[in-house]
């Protein structure tokens, strides 16, 4: 009886979307995403009527039934036997990536490039207002001390923790944008590293007036200097890479 139940979930649930509607379906821990040619055509009335949707939507170019956790690797189980294109989460999440277009795309792949970074800026962010307020004057001031009395070792091994992240973000950001566009992450990685290498003036100093840093003059009519802080220079660099290794 159980399993009639589901059957019948699954039958009606597909037809409601349109089986000939469906492009691919795969679930998560509580609901089924699917991929449709058309959401108009789905008879929204009908999948309410289900007892055991919860709810539907449609979101990043999958439209989602909720059913609950226990309840949808059944009933999907059952849709796989009505004879649906079904696919992984993995690549039905690719499928949708493919089939974005114009600012919709661009932001997903930013969002792609940032995110495995944010921990790692967050964090040192975090480091850094702690750096802010304990080397403060007026809060060491409080405890009758003075920031003088921090040896120089601890204020080094301080600002390796704090500015390391940001002096190498452009390397974060090509390794992180190399994996997006299909590319090695290790290469991406080196490019990055090469946009801000030592042997490069360092681009804010080359813009700190009086500081006697120049850029380096290629052809005698173009500046080089270092990436420091460049996010677009990185992403540039790792489509361009990624691009020049795949062909």
């Amino acid at each position: 009886m159980e399993g009639n139940q589901y059957r019948d979930a699954a039958g009606r649930i597909v037809e409601a979307v349109g089986k000939d509607n469906i492009l691919s379906a795969t679930h998560c821990a509580t609901r089924l995403r699917l991929i449709v040619k058309d959401k108009e055509r789905i008879d929204e009335k009908k999948l309410q009527e289900i007892g055991m949707v919860k709810g539907t939507f449609f979101n990043a170019g999958q439209y989602q039934i909720i059913l609950g956790t226990g309840i949808v690797n059944k009933v999907y189980g059952e849709m796989v036997g009505l004879g649906l294109n079904t696919l992984s989460k993995q690549e039905q999440d690719e499928l949708v990536k493919n089939q974005q277009k114009g600012v919709k795309r661009m932001m997903r792949m930013l969002g792609d490039i940032f995110i495995p970074i944010i921990p790692v800026i967050a964090a040192t962010g975090l480091f850094l207002g702690l750096k802010g307020c304990v080397f403060n004057d007026n809060v060491l001031g409080l405890l009758g001390l003075s920031a003088s009395i921090i040896p120089d070792y601890v204020v080094t091994l301080v600002n390796v923790l704090t500015e390391t992240a940001f002096a190498f973000l452009p390397a974060l950001i090509c390794w992180s944008a190399f994996k997006v566009f299909g590319g090695t992450p290790v290469i991406g990685l080196v490019i990055g590293l090469m946009l801000v290498s030592p042997s490069l003036p360092n681009a804010y100093a080359v813009a700190t007036p009086g500081s006697g840093v120049e850029a380096v003059m290629a052809f005698s009519r173009i500046p080089i200097v270092g990436c420091q802080g460049s996010v677009l220079t990185a992403i540039l660099a790792a489509f361009l890479g990624a691009s020049m290794e795949k062909s």
